[in-house]
């Protein structure tokens, strides 16, 4: 019987014993987690406090690569007024706005602590205009960026000839660009700022349209680099034999030769 109730009480001891460590390790846990509930209030309270923080306000925007009237509107529609907490701006949809303006190509931005905003603006180039349902934009990637309208008094090379699929519009456009990129390393009568239009034909064809000359000149696209020299040399002919004016047609779809059409007579 006195073994019995030893044996009782040590079990009873090892009960309580076990008890008291589920004891202490709950507590131990609840103060872990009071205390992580604590810190956290506290972040979230500091947080709070620099999103409104008059330390932390917005009152300058450093923006560069925009002209005047480009930067006043970009902080017009974005409503960079000044007085918004620095830390409380969403780059992602201020970039997002900015670059739904038409002239602009992409934008990064940059929270410059305490009070700066930095903007780096990339400005879309106008390099051409496409012709279709109406006239449009067109930068140096061959990226239709914006109609034109009556009063933008532009003069820039139209490109004509373009298909009425989308999905083909941007290689054609592509291919005309890099017609332009060929000519922009030109000067004199054969620069890009002499084109007037640039014809896409079928299967890579392509027609050319100075502002000084009557004639149409034709090649494949990717052929222009190596024509040029023939073209010169050509031209320089005509004008010496005084026909210049009566050409129509110069083909450089030939080797080492070109095909000259002249007016009826």
């Amino acid at each position: 019987m006195e073994r019995a109730d030893r044996k009782g009480g040590t079990a009873w001891s090892w009960i309580r014993s076990g008890l008291g460590v589920i004891a202490s390790g709950i507590l131990k846990v609840s103060f872990f987690l009071v205390a992580i509930a604590a810190l956290s209030i506290c972040f979230l309270s500091l947080y709070h406090y620099l999103l409104n923080s008059p330390h932390m306000r917005l009152e300058r925007v450093d923006m560069a690569g925009a002209d005047p009237q480009t930067r006043d509107e970009l902080i017009r529609m974005c409503g960079l007024d000044g007085g918004q907490g620095l830390l409380s701006l969403h780059l992602k949809q201020l970039k997002r706005k900015m670059e739904a303006h038409p002239w602009v190509r992409s934008v990064r931005l940059e929270r410059r602590f305490p009070h700066t905003l930095l903007v780096e603006v990339e400005k879309e180039v106008p390099a051409g205009l496409a012709h279709m349902d109406d006239l449009y934009y067109v930068n140096p990637w061959g990226e239709i960026f914006k109609p034109v309208y009556e009063d933008d008094g532009v003069d820039l090379p139209v490109i004509t000839g373009l298909s009425r699929q989308k999905t083909k519009v941007r290689e054609e456009l592509r291919r005309a660009m890099s017609v332009i990129r060929v000519l922009e390393s030109e000067t004199g009568p054969w620069s890009a700022a002499s084109l007037s239009e640039i014809h896409l034909g079928k299967d890579g064809a392509v027609s050319l349209y100075f502002d000084h000359l009557k004639a149409e000149i034709t090649f494949m696209w990717n052929e222009l680099p190596q024509k040029m020299e023939a073209l010169k040399r050509v031209a320089e002919h005509l004008n010496q034999s005084g026909k210049m004016d009566l050409v129509t047609r110069i083909n450089l779809n030939y080797v080492d030769a070109a095909v000259v059409s002249y007016e009826n007579g």
